[in-house]
């Protein structure tokens, strides 16, 4: 994992460390919970974007070697 060196996550971490274990659990599926959310998100908003290029006409179908093809072009 890297190092990080801000002060303020720090003390966040100084701040969890002092909750009782029960509560650092409970944090834990809170941010889990999250990190869920906002990857929903993400991947909601791609598919948003994948739609509207395809709309768009901005989007082609072929093999994968015809895509290897063209990259290579």
């Amino acid at each position: 994992m890297p190092e990080v060196h801000s002060s303020s996550f720090q003390k966040a971490i100084e701040a969890v460390e002092r909750l009782s274990v029960e509560d650092q659990i409970a944090l834990i599926e809170i941010i889990r919970q999250h990190m869920i959310e906002e990857r929903r998100n993400e991947l909601a908003r791609d598919v948003a974007e994948a739609r509207a290029a395809y709309d768009r006409g901005n989007v082609t179908r072929g093999t994968a070697q015809e895509l290897m093809k063209e990259l290579a072009e």
